[in-house]
């Protein structure tokens, strides 16, 4: 626990580091953008069972308001924030923070796809304009990853969003407006990006020291690329089970296990923005196993992704009441470390 006045950041090996802060010195970080990617998670689960299941529609178009809102709302904090303090490119340099700035534009992409269903020339102008700023903003930052003296403790699992999430999100939606072959190039950027980034990140977490503790939540991220890969994919082939989708359901397997080994290390992590890693990750999970009863013809398919899209709804609209009561509290943003030549608040 810390006082008043104190504040817990990431330090090396999983320690943490204790530093003074100036009470109301609040810091908007990228990594909130989490939250309208969560909810546009559970919107993508209820508007994959009216796509597979003839489900009603008004569910997925009433969270997918509430995810454009959320958006909306971080977007105008964090541009008012890095506004004052000049912080966009500090962010752009931050090795932690970094990667979340994609989701900054995955968010919109992801809502213009989903308009289009209903308004088609807006959606497509959304779903274009965050397309073409998740994949400049994905090789603006590998570039840069390239060219920075980063040491392989640095990386963690946020480092999939850029172009690996982008790139598969970005398939699928592709796929679900038409454009099948956009939709295959955006299926080899992200499956080369995952292939690149994937052996690193494992390297990482395998022989290096463990996560910081705030950084911990990251490691769920590790099990959404197989699943979105597998969503992309069925887009593509229009839901036909093959050798590859077969593959990636047992790579999800897996990765679906490790989470399982990995909850002691969550529980230990104090709640806070980092949460909201585990949102969007595993409504992706849910997504790919409702596709999957789609495609398995399974018995009772429709009551089962019902009853999947539920309890995604719940897990979501539980981290939602602990964000609200934590801000509510004052205790949810992080604060920024006072400067080493200011003296200590009285």
């Amino acid at each position: 626990m810390t006082s008043a006045g104190t504040s817990v950041i990431a330090g090396s090996g999983g320690r943490a580091i204790v530093q003074r802060t100036t009470p109301g010195q609040k810091r908007v970080t990228p990594n909130l953008f989490g939250i309208s990617f969560g909810i546009a998670g559970v919107a993508e689960a209820w508007a994959t069972t009216a796509a597979l299941f003839d489900a009603p529609k008004g569910i997925a178009n009433t969270v997918w308001v509430v995810a454009a809102l959320t958006w909306a709302i971080t977007a105008i904090a964090y541009l008012r924030y890095v506004g004052l303090r000049g912080r966009l490119r500090a962010d752009l340099l931050d090795p932690v923070f970094a990667p979340f700035l994609a989701v900054a534009t995955i968010v919109p992409m992801l809502l213009g796809a989903a308009l289009a269903a209903d308004a088609r020339p807006v959606g497509v102008t959304i779903f274009t304009v965050g397309l073409i700023a998740t994949v400049s903003l994905g090789g603006w930052l590998i570039g840069q990853w390239i060219v920075s003296d980063l040491t392989l403790q640095q990386w963690h699992p946020g480092y999939f969003l850029p172009t690996v999430a982008g790139g598969y999100l970005a398939a699928t939606a592709s796929a679900g407006l038409g454009y099948d072959s956009l939709a295959k190039l955006m299926f080899g950027y992200g499956t080369v990006s995952w292939l690149v980034l994937g052996s690193i990140l494992l390297q990482r977490l395998f022989t290096q020291p463990r996560l910081p503790v705030p950084l911990l939540p990251t490691m769920a991220i590790e099990v959404a690329p197989p699943v979105v890969a597998g969503d992309a994919l069925f887009a593509i082939n229009g839901g036909h089970i093959t050798a590859v989708t077969l593959g990636l359901a047992g790579y999800a397997l897996l990765m679906v296990l490790v989470q399982l080994r990995l909850i002691p290390l969550y529980r230990s992590v104090p709640f806070g923005p980092s949460w909201w890693s585990f949102s969007f990750s595993y409504a992706a999970v849910f997504v790919d196993a409702i596709a999957w009863l789609s495609a398995e013809h399974a018995k009772q398919g429709r009551a089962w992704a019902y009853v999947l899209a539920v309890i995604v709804s719940g897990a979501v609209l539980a981290l939602v009441g602990r964000t609200v009561v934590a801000l509510k509290n004052d205790a949810f943003l992080p604060r920024s470390p006072v400067p080493a030549s200011q003296p200590p608040p009285n």
